[in-house]
């Protein structure tokens, strides 16, 4: 994507910035940059409902506008499809990163944490399918969000998310959590040593 002078603005640049050092992570660490960018999007979207009123007892009406009031105070260009009791499905012309996701779509793991966080939050449980991506080249993004158990489809499932006690800050890291991160790099660093051992192997048998 090539930006003329005029198009570089804070927005641009921000999006520019952590879609590379989100691209630079994963091929650092592999798929566990996954569990980073969940927990980051959990502890991101508790802090955003405080900007909201009332946000202990949201409707299901409620959460969805509030989810694409989110979406779209980003830089995102989000729309309500439709409004049931046991899901939602919103549906995105942009996305905050714009065009720039496509180098790290693994990003859309944001959308996933921060939507299902909140679901879990408020009504027990959050299933979050990201049925179209515009991270992997279609056109729109969708997704559909089910506070319910449900087997019409697969999504990332969100319960017993924790609730950071009054007053507190979401983004205050514990240790537990840090270790368990610390715990996926090192399973993905064993992972990729392993993997150039077999190579290594292979490459043993054939000579």
């Amino acid at each position: 994507m090539n930006l003329s002078k005029g198009e570089l603005n804070g927005h641009t640049f921000l999006a520019k910035l952590i879609t590379q050092y989100a691209y630079l992570h994963r091929k650092a660490i592999g798929p566990a940059a996954e569990r980073y960018i969940e927990q980051l999007g959990l502890r991101t979207g508790e802090w955003i409902e405080s900007f909201y009123e009332d946000p202990l007892n949201w409707t299901v009406d409620e959460y969805v506008h509030v989810i694409v009031d989110i979406k779209n105070s980003i830089g995102g260009h989000f729309e309500i499809v439709s409004v049931n009791p046991d899901h939602v499905i919103v549906r995105a012309k942009e996305c905050p990163f714009g065009e720039f996701v496509k180098d790290a779509p693994h990003l859309c793991k944001m959308t996933s944490s921060v939507l299902g966080g909140i679901a879990a939050r408020k009504f027990g449980y959050g299933k979050v399918s990201l049925r179209q991506r515009i991270a992997l080249g279609h056109s729109i993004c969708e997704v559909a969000v089910y506070f319910q158990p449900d087997e019409r489809e697969t999504g990332d499932i969100y319960e017993n998310v924790p609730i950071t006690p009054e007053n507190g800050d979401p983004f205050a890291w514990e240790e537990e959590t840090i270790n368990m991160l610390n715990n996926e790099l090192r399973r993905s660093d064993e992972m990729v040593v392993s993997l150039l051992q077999e190579l290594e192997e292979l490459k043993r048998g054939k000579s």
